[in-house]
């Protein structure tokens, strides 16, 4: 079911870890961004917009983790828009013979069967350094940053001060690095920074995964999203109601320490290698 959060921006959010699905509306017809999570969800939100007498004209995936790609054939065949970068991570995961084994054993079991992954990943490259979506609509700035996954971006919905978050800024996720750069931590500080420039204009932030927020929880979500990443730099405990054991979801405990562990080792092996 739609929930309108912002004047024009309406959020479906799925069963699986409290994904995110955002209608950016249009005169023409929506802008959808990271569409899912299941085959159900999606025709139900494709019923959804068909009810509101709008039409998918374009979507947008902020980053090339397979439940931000997903698609539906009742979506229609718009234009799915991604950064230069992430399209060109997704179009080389794609290229490979074995690329559907490779995504199914990412799925979450108790999901995989009702995930269509027949039209996954088929995105349109922006031009490098693309700072605005592409369609007749409300401007929709594009913020992309290194944080995350390659490629990641962030939208701006420009009239309702609405933040489109990609897998940052959640009330239930500590941040996720991108384990396989050369400099995860710096990355996402770096990232946390683009958001301080633009925090006076967001009213409203929609994470990927987890609760919206209004202004004064972006900025607490930035603080606590900075705090984590500065222990991890710093070696430290991190002091993280995300993670422990009154977190929203156990098994981020895990996901913590076997990412601190990564952090520890990289750490090592750049002070053997100096």
């Amino acid at each position: 079911m739609l929930k309108r959060v912002a004047d024009g921006v309406l959020v479906h959010e799925s069963e699986f870890i409290k994904s995110n699905s955002i209608v950016v509306q249009g005169p023409d017809g929506v802008l959808l961004v990271d569409p899912g999570i299941t085959s159900g969800e999606m025709a139900d939100l494709a019923k959804d917009l068909r009810a509101l007498g709008q039409p998918v004209v374009a979507g947008f995936s902020t980053h090339p983790d397979w439940d931000h790609l997903l698609w539906h054939a009742d979506f229609g065949e718009a234009p799915r828009y991604g950064t230069a970068r992430g399209a060109a991570y997704i179009r080389e995961v794609l290229s490979s013979d074995d690329w559907e084994e490779r995504v199914a054993e990412g799925l979450p079991p108790e999901y995989a069967d009702e995930i269509p992954v027949e039209l996954l990943g088929r995105t349109t490259a922006l031009p490098e350094g693309a700072d605005r979506v592409p369609w007749n609509g409300p401007t929709v700035r594009i913020i992309e940053h290194r944080a995350h996954a390659t490629g990641h971006a962030a939208l701006l919905v420009e009239g309702s001060g609405v933040l489109v978050a990609g897998d940052m800024l959640s009330d239930i996720l500590t941040p996720f690095l991108d384990l396989e750069a050369p400099h995860p931590l710096e990355d996402y500080l770096d990232a946390l920074r683009l958001f301080d420039g633009i925090a006076d204009d967001v009213d409203v932030v929609i994470p990927g995964h987890g609760s919206v927020g209004d202004a004064g929880q972006l900025r607490a979500r930035i603080e606590l999203d900075r705090a984590y990443v500065q222990a991890l730099l710093d070696g430290a405990d991190a002091d993280d109601p995300r993670v422990g054991p009154s977190a929203p979801l156990d098994w981020m405990t895990d996901v913590h320490e076997w990412q601190r562990q990564r952090m520890l080792d990289k750490a090592e092996q750049n002070t053997a290698r100096g």
